[in-house]
């Protein structure tokens, strides 16, 4: 009887916990499943258990051991390539090499940081080059960077069978340009080595032609897959204001020490005094023109060329303008309203006559297509307080913004944008050959130190010209289907102020894909941010999602602890699409 009631009491408890376990499986069954979209991160620090935590520090030990020795083996190997070429060479030339194997070594090993790095040289890079005496060479230093990081994504991609051509509507009409771009190379430029008689390298040309038209598309994984969190994200797009900043501040600086002398400006006679050249070149940046009584004055910036910094201008209104009225802290919308203000003020003293009539039009064209004319709680502090310290500044300046008026107004009289951009379609129309145009490259700036080539100063006139009818009907194509997904995915955003910057970035990309005058997407910086805001756009609907998961995961937290097991499965989602 003992036994039996010792044996009843010892069943009691077991009953009760199977109950339990069934409640607790039952309740667990009934409550939503995290997300495969969701980052632990954003959920905030969970406890680690011990055998966690000391295994969390051996890796860590593990990879800051690697990181040293890895560092040091390549600073080493650096250090001896570039000694060995200042010697018997020349002392700059073994500095290039010193950072060209340094930056080649590490971006390699270190992606992501690399993609950083690219991003935040580009807008130094003529600086940089004619500090260390201009060489050919070093103008594509910033591509020591860009290409490891570039080959340690793929790898990556590869590693973690992830998709590396995104988006992936694109692949069709980019394996249509591509296929017309290598037929052009081969039947075209390749003819064309061979009669050259070694007078010219059409080959190289081509090459060198077909890495500018497409060499920075890879930077749209790049992004993605970089953009990991909205921290990063934020990180990133407040890089790009305080960049611009500094480029403003560099410029403005330029033209002070050339108003008050101390800097020379451009001497000489005649057409001297009208041409842009580096032996004027003033602090930053390359070779400008300053003859301010014949009313030239033409400014690089910190940039190689006059018409790159207006660009830079042109896209860092952009880019400003998400940050002014998308980004959540009232300080980082603060610093984005400076960064316009700056970009409008350099527009102005730069002498840059496309950025002074562009600036204020896409401002204006933001305003209306992202809808921020109607969020009057952003617009009202920013279009009034940019409004007015632009206001501000023109009255106090009226000389400088009517001469910038009058030197606009001159040049639109001289030569029409419409007429000018129906011209060089003429012309391109009447000295193309066939249907593969007359060679990859033989429109490009870049490639005449392979050979021969033609000024053509509008970019679609170009590419008719280059690669035929049929490779720009190609270029067109891709660039729409781009358009229309980064389209795509602005409107899918629910996040407001995600919302604000995908529709910032998706108005570039479709003002520069059809823009008719000039070349941008031939020349830094805007063939690269076009690629970089295709990124950003194509990235932020997931970033949205991750926002709203992150919000119900929150209020489902209120109400019950996530379990270890849900945790570990975030954890190994998350980490599967990190590189680097």
């Amino acid at each position: 009887m003992v036994r039996t009631r010792k044996f009843q009491m010892r069943s009691h408890p077991s009953r009760s916990k199977v109950r339990r376990v069934r409640g607790r499986r039952d309740s667990q069954a009934s409550a939503p499943a995290p997300t495969a979209s969701d980052t632990p991160e954003e959920l905030g620090p969970q406890p680690l258990s011990k055998r966690e935590a000391q295994a969390r520090d051996r890796a860590a030990a593990k990879a800051k051991r690697a990181l040293i020795q890895y560092t040091v083996g390549a600073i080493i190997f650096s250090g001896l390539v570039a000694l060995l070429v200042g010697i018997f060479l020349e002392p700059k030339l073994g500095v290039g090499a010193l950072v060209a194997l340094l930056c080649l070594t590490l971006s390699f090993k270190y992606p992501r940081q690399a993609i950083f790095a690219f991003i935040i040289y580009l807008p130094f890079s003529g600086t940089v080059t004619y500090a260390l005496g201009g060489s050919s060479i070093l103008q594509l230093a910033k591509d020591a960077i860009y290409i490891p990081a570039l080959i340690g994504v793929f790898q990556f991609c590869q590693r973690k069978r992830q998709p590396f051509i995104l988006p992936n509507s694109i692949k069709a009409p980019l394996a249509i340009l591509l296929t017309i771009s290598v037929m052009t190379l081969l039947f075209v430029n390749g003819p064309q080595q061979l009669a050259s008689g070694g007078s010219e390298k059409p080959i190289l040309m081509g090459i060198l032609g077909l890495k500018i038209l497409l060499g920075y598309l890879p930077l749209i994984p790049c992004i993605y897959y970089l953009i990991r969190n909205r921290e990063d994200l934020y990180f990133l797009l407040r890089v790009q204001v305080v960049l611009v900043i500094a480029c403003c501040a560099l410029g403005l600086l330029q033209y002070l020490m050339l108003k008050t002398g101390q800097c020379q400006g451009t001497t000489g006679t005649g057409e001297q005094l009208f041409k842009a050249s580096l032996d004027a070149r003033c602090f930053v940046g390359g070779s400008l023109l300053y003859s301010p009584e014949h009313g030239q004055i033409r400014l690089p910036g910190t940039f190689v060329a006059p018409w790159q910094w207006g660009w830079f201008l042109i896209s860092s209104g952009f880019f400003g303008f998400g940050t002014a009225f998308s980004d959540r802290s009232p300080f980082w919308r603060l610093i984005g309203l400076i960064s316009l203000v700056s970009v409008a003020v350099l527009a102005v003293v730069s002498g840059q006559r496309i950025a002074l009539i562009m600036v204020p039009i896409t401002v204006v064209g933001l305003l209306i297509l992202t809808g921020q004319v109607a969020n009057l709680k952003r617009f009202i502090p920013v279009g009034i307080g940019l409004g007015f310290i632009l206001t501000v500044l023109m009255i106090r300046n009226p000389a400088i913004v009517n001469e910038r008026i009058a030197s606009f107004q001159a040049r639109w009289e001289a030569s029409p944008p419409h007429e000018f951009v129906m011209q060089q379609l003429q012309w391109a129309m009447e000295n193309q050959e066939g249907i593969l145009g007359r060679g990859l490259g033989r429109g490009t700036n870049a490639a005449r130190i392979f050979g021969e080539t033609s000024l053509i100063e509008t970019y679609h006139s170009k590419l008719l010209f280059e690669i035929g009818p049929l490779g720009i009907l190609a270029v067109l194509g891709l660039y729409t289907v781009l358009t229309i997904a980064t389209f795509k995915a602005y409107r899918s955003i629910k996040d407001p102020n995600l919302r604000g910057y995908a529709a910032s970035m998706w108005v570039f990309v479709l003002f520069i894909s059809y823009f008719p005058y000039y070349y941008p997407l031939d020349v830094d910086p805007v063939n690269v941010y076009y690629w970089l805001a295709a990124g950003i756009t194509l990235k932020l609907p997931e970033i949205d999602k991750q926002e709203r998961i992150r919000q119900r995961l929150e209020a489902l937290a209120q109400k019950r602890k996530l379990s270890p097991r849900e945790l570990k499965q975030l954890q190994a989602q998350v980490t599967a699409g990190d590189f680097g």
